[in-house]
């Protein structure tokens, strides 16, 4: 066990410095969601304040009934009434503007987060993990949501709130010059307890971002805890079972401190009627009709002041869940780059260019994993490029890098002599069609040509050999409960329907049947490049190695020429875009 030291390390205040800068951040984010509904809040804080003055008023009527202080009868009877319904009126329509305003800021959180999550760097993302930003999407948003939700009943509390202790002190000054003495010293013992709450709620959080990871190894590794009796209860015991329960106490111990704040917040209530009943007297002439006004005030007052607290766990919540949402590189506030308007795809090129490219995988302290490149290369319109390699040879990474999913660390890509900068690389990634190695299969056709689209789509199930299992109805797929070959090929309907200029394929024949396998070499890919389009292909199958006009060969992220040519290649090598093709190791 490492000794704690008392005196907090460099990476404690720079933790400590991040985390005042989130808050910043979260606040910023926060006020960027409600610009549009400023209006709104401003007329419903002002009906909810008029609402909390008819409250007041009837507190003052009935004050005046009891002490039978009231002008007449007819006069507390229309003023109950006209303040009754005024009282209904002023707090419906706050509540109805303040709900439709919550609803409304929720929306637009969730989708200015899927939309920041969908634009922000896929190598980011992948440092996040999928784990986090479920939680995220899932319970940071809910947390965000349960405030937002409680916004109309907590500024109709606090109009009330504010209406009682404007008629609090207009009862007696020196009577609430004592009640705010007391209640200061109340919000002080409330406010540490608060603290230690949110402290708690902080832990947590993070203990929940640990405990959906191990959500996710239960459901992606079923089969494997299954059969392994030993390994399932060791994950129980050691995963779930401490995690689980380190986030209940976490929890536990916050809902204490809430529920202690609360409590005392209740006896501090209890104290000033004390102080006002037992103690004023003696030391002011307060009469009998003041001192009945104060306390039927601050017996009502203690509902309001209640439903208000309740709502600070929710707000501690979100305003954690906010933060973690900056501290994941999600900033809602950010304008990034790729949200600009782009130019449109060019339907026609001449060539692409990659110079010195290189891309490298960091461990946390920066010390370089992995490296891929220098890469030189130059791909043409009518290309069939194979790129080979075994495992961990840099191929899934160069599929990334070149489509523009990874930018370039060094070196630079060049579309016809267009640097691809921050500014171009969501419109050089519109100029590809990719199946991933790692794939996943939409529903629906999403974004296509819908002309003749559902002919179009079966005709190509029919080629692939789907056509008995899928069907195509206003651009959605029928299903998607297929075997990994099956749902590959769903893959390659989808890049065919895309019909863009270059096509990257990584590995899609692995799981292909030896008779499909050859359909795809053979048929597929030699349409694809009788069409012009570029097509580069990750694969392991040398039998059909002859068809590719080139063969780069990635070995611990260098690219290398093999000593085995395609046959023909020396033919096709001289391609018109390009005067020499080089590879840099």
């Amino acid at each position: 066990m490492k000794s704690r030291k008392e005196r907090p390390n460099i990476a404690e205040l720079e933790d400590l410095a991040s985390d005042h800068g989130n808050k910043k951040t979260a606040i910023k984010t926060l006020l960027l969601l409600l610009r549009p509904s400023w209006g709104r809040i401003v007329v419903a804080t002002a009906i909810a304040l008029l609402g909390g003055a008819c409250n007041a008023g009837l507190i003052a009527l009935v004050n005046a009934a009891l002490n039978d202080t009231a002008p007449s009868k007819a006069f507390l009877i229309w003023g109950v009434v006209g303040l009754g319904v005024a009282r209904l009126v002023t707090g419906a329509t706050s509540q109805v503007l303040l709900t439709t305003f919550a609803q409304n800021t929720m929306l637009k959180l969730r989708r200015a987060l899927c939309r920041r999550i969908l634009i922000t760097p896929l190598r980011q993302l992948e440092k996040i993990g999928t784990f986090r930003l479920l939680v995220a999407l899932t319970e940071d948003a809910m947390a965000i949501r349960v405030f937002l939700a409680s916004i109309p009943q907590l500024t109709v509390d606090i109009a009330i709130i504010i209406g009682c202790i404007v008629y609090l002190g207009w009862l007696s000054w020196s009577a609430s010059l004592i009640m705010f003495g007391v209640v200061a010293l109340g919000i002080v013992g409330y406010r540490m307890l608060l603290i230690k709450a949110l402290s708690s709620l902080r832990r947590a959080r993070e203990v929940q971002d640990t405990l959906f990871s191990h959500y996710r190894a239960l459901t992606e590794g079923l089969k494997e805890l299954r059969i392994h009796r030993s390994r399932r209860e060791a994950f129980l015991s050691q995963k779930i079972e401490p995690t689980t329960e380190e986030f209940r106490s976490h929890s536990v111990v916050a809902m204490i401190h809430f529920i202690t704040a609360f409590s005392w917040s209740q006896f501090v209530f209890f104290l000033v009627i004390g102080l006002l009943l037992l103690v004023l007297p003696t030391f002011d002439n307060v009469s009998k009709h003041t001192l009945t006004g104060y306390v039927l005030t601050i017996l009502y007052l203690m509902g309001p002041m209640r439903e208000a607290m309740h709502i600070f766990p929710s707000l501690g919540r979100a305003s954690i869940a906010l933060r973690k949402i900056e501290t994941l590189g999600l900033s809602l506030a950010a304008t990034p780059l790729e949200e600009q308007s782009v130019q449109a795809t060019r339907t026609s090129w001449k060539r692409l260019d990659l110079k010195d490219v290189v891309f490298a995988y960091r461990h946390e302290e920066g010390d370089r994993e992995f490296v891929l490149g220098p890469i030189d290369l130059t791909l043409c319109p009518g290309e069939l490029v194979f790129f080979v390699g075994g495992n961990g040879g840099g191929k899934s990474t160069f599929v990334k890098l070149l489509s523009g999913l990874y930018p370039p660390e060094a070196g630079e890509i060049r579309l016809d002599g267009e640097l691809i900068d921050d500014h171009k690389r969501e419109w050089y990634r519109q100029h590809f069609s990719v199946a991933f190695s790692d794939f996943y299969v939409f529903d629906d056709l999403l974004g296509l040509d819908s002309t003749n689209l559902d002919a179009r789509a079966q005709d190509y199930l029919r080629r692939l050999q789907l056509d008995h299992k899928v069907e195509v109805k206003d651009g959605a797929l029928s299903t998607t409960a297929l075997s990994q070959g099956q749902r590959k090929r769903l893959v390659l309907l989808t890049a065919l329907l895309e019909d863009r200029p270059i096509y990257i394929l990584d590995e899609w024949a692995a799981d292909q049947d030896p008779q499909f396998k050859k359909l795809f070499y053979t048929q597929f890919l030699e349409e694809l490049k009788a069409r012009g389009k570029t097509v580069v292909v990750i694969s392991h199958d040398d039998r059909y190695f002859y068809l590719a006009d080139r063969i780069i060969k990635l070995d611990y992220g260098k690219a290398v020429t093999p000593e085995r040519k395609p046959d023909g290649a020396a033919q096709r090598e001289g391609a018109a875009c390009r005067d020499e093709f080089t590879t840099s190791a």
